[in-house]
């Protein structure tokens, strides 16, 4: 039997049940990054018809939630964080190991998670804007959207991985 998806088993600890569900994202994209930490080296970096590679994936996934709840913390990027985003594209030399990045990833997903759990319901509709533009929104609008945006990339690496290997 498989095991049920995070959002199958129960409540977190200390989550506000009102962001359960982004809690529960959040694991699942831990449980599936590590999951794809098994992919064989030589599919990391490759990009099947032009597509982004698994390694860029892994690392978007990592920076954007900490982009995204940066700015639901109601601040501004760091030069470190501007940094990162410029690089998340590029191939470094050396590349990095797969599970490397993935163990990174989820560290950040860490983060998130308790940035999670330190989240009250009365915060939620807090103003905020996004990057130099100053877009409209607001605390939840962040949460939901770093945790909707980090499932995206998870399937699409995870998709990128069974193209390139195959069927396991």
């Amino acid at each position: 039997m498989t095991t049920p998806e995070a959002w199958q088993r129960g409540p977190l600890p200390a989550v506000d049940p009102l962001l359960m569900p982004i809690a529960h994202a959040f694991v699942q994209v831990q449980e599936d990054l590590r999951a794809l930490a098994e992919t064989p080296a030589d599919a990391v970096w490759q990009r099947p018809g032009g597509a982004a590679s698994i390694a860029f994936h892994v690392r978007h996934i990592g920076g954007a939630t900490d982009r995204l709840l940066t700015y639901a913390r109601g601040s501004a990027l760091s030069d470190e964080q501007r940094r990162f985003l410029e690089s998340e594209a590029e191939e470094p030399t050396p590349r990095p190991p797969l599970e490397e990045l993935v163990d990174e990833t989820i560290r950040m997903l860490d983060a998130a998670l308790e940035q999670v759990r330190a989240t009250s319901a009365d915060q939620l509709t807090a103003p905020r804007t996004i990057g130099r533009a100053a877009l409209p929104t607001n605390v939840l609008g962040l949460l939901f959207h770093a945790a909707e945006h980090a499932t995206r990339h998870a399937g699409q690496a995870i998709t990128t991985a069974r193209i390139v290997c195959g069927p396991r």
